[in-house]
């Protein structure tokens, strides 16, 4: 009965632990991008998704902006972020079914 109760909690924290995967990774961002006001430099960052926004960290700068997370049917083999001018339009997360527009894409907010 306990080995049952570990392997259902083991389990659990399993499947927790790769929920918060997929709400925070890491992008490779080929230009100067700039999120929400707030310019970066090419090189890499952190995404982190909560409530409806996408919060994106390098180093000391962060910036917070509302986006829409799509589920596509299969599993994209690597992220990609796609750019309109200096402006992220989406990012496709590797491993994931997560696709997400950012404002511009999903309607100029």
């Amino acid at each position: 009965m306990i080995r049952r109760i570990l392997l259902l909690s083991a389990i659990s924290l399993a499947a927790v632990s790769a929920a918060d995967r997929a709400s925070k990774f890491d992008v490779t961002l080929y230009q100067t991008t700039v999120v929400n006001g707030t310019a970066f430099k090419a090189g890499g960052a952190k995404v982190e998704l909560a409530d409806g926004k996408a919060v994106l960290k390098q180093g000391k700068l962060t910036a917070e902006i509302p986006v829409k997370v799509e589920m596509a049917k299969d599993k994209y083999a690597q992220t990609r972020v796609g750019y309109r001018e200096h402006q992220i339009t989406d990012i496709s997360v590797g491993g994931t079914n997560k696709h997400i527009l950012f404002p511009e894409a999903v309607g100029g907010q």
